[in-house]
């Protein structure tokens, strides 16, 4: 079977690799900084095409290039007509949710930061919308307590590769069958930067529980600003600590160890990533 492979970071890296083995790659499509698998395309002589291929960039890569299936993975750009209709069979996407739930990116984190108790992955057709074509298939997972968007996207792993072979099998057998999205029941969670981890002290501290854990280390990170200065904040847990409900939210009430009052509790502050401050009793997070 001949494959167009969509790829970008160590995900899209670790799914060519796989592929690689079992079908006929005929080219990969990645971005500038996904190293990992440009450097596998020069290994292997995989024509290849890094940047973005949106309003024609891509058409002297793509012009006689003939393929059953494209598959993305992880894949930055959105994907536009003159690709979606590139494959003879199938253009499919696996997306980081139980869709039509959390369209959009960086999905899994949204829903930490939610405190869903399930997500998960699913194949379906690449459209000229956003994460919106008929679903191909689905698998559930779990989100834990502890968890972080770093180890949901552990669990995703193992479960791409099964996932993209049982979407090929179909393809191979004649098998596919489709499910349209109940766009009743879809919800769209932009891209997040950097700067839009700020904690909110005024949140209640199970909203915070979350906040910290979905955007972990090797993540961007939650943060909060002791007088002039970031504090990245990788870990959290709720103590029991006197407070008094009028005291300012964000309030330090404890240096070491760090705790902070807000609405509804007190937290602890276990992991800060980057130096250590001088807190002071008193004092405000911000």
């Amino acid at each position: 079977m001949r494959l167009g492979i969509l790829a970008s970071g160590n995900l899209g890296c670790s799914v060519l690799k796989y592929l690689r083995d079992k079908y006929d790659v005929v080219f990969v499509m990645t971005d500038k900084n996904s190293l990992s698998i440009i450097n596998l395309c020069e290994e292997y002589n995989f024509p290849y095409y890094s940047g973005n291929p949106r309003k024609g960039r891509s058409k002297e890569f793509i012009q006689g290039k003939k393929i059953d299936v494209l598959v993305s993975v992880n894949y930055l750009f959105i994907i536009e007509e003159d690709l979606i209709k590139l494959p003879e069979k199938l253009a499919f996407n696996i997306h980081g949710s139980l869709l039509p739930k959390y369209r959009g990116r960086t999905p899994h984190v949204w829903a930490i930061i939610n405190n869903e108790k399930v997500t998960g992955i699913t194949a379906h057709i690449i459209d000229s919308g956003c994460d919106t074509g008929d679903i191909i298939e689905q698998i559930e997972v779990e989100i834990d307590v502890n968890d972080t968007g770093a180890t949901i996207l552990k669990k995703y792993e193992k479960l791409y590769i099964p996932l993209i072979d049982s979407v090929l099998l179909k393809v191979k057998d004649n098998k596919l069958q489709f499910i349209s999205q109940d766009t009743e029941k879809a919800s769209f969670f932009g891209k997040r930067n950097p700067e839009d981890g700020k904690i909110n002290w005024e949140w209640q501290k199970e909203r915070i529980w979350n906040w910290v854990r979905a955007q972990a280390h090797p993540y961007p990170g939650a943060f909060a600003y002791y007088h002039t200065e970031k504090v990245i904040i990788d870990e959290i847990c709720f103590v029991d600590h006197t407070f008094n409900y009028e005291m300012p939210n964000g309030l330090i009430l404890c240096s070491e160890p760090l705790k902070v009052k807000t609405p509804n509790g007190v937290i602890e502050i276990k992991k800060i990533r980057n130096q250590q401050k001088n807190f002071i009793v008193g004092d405000l997070l911000n």
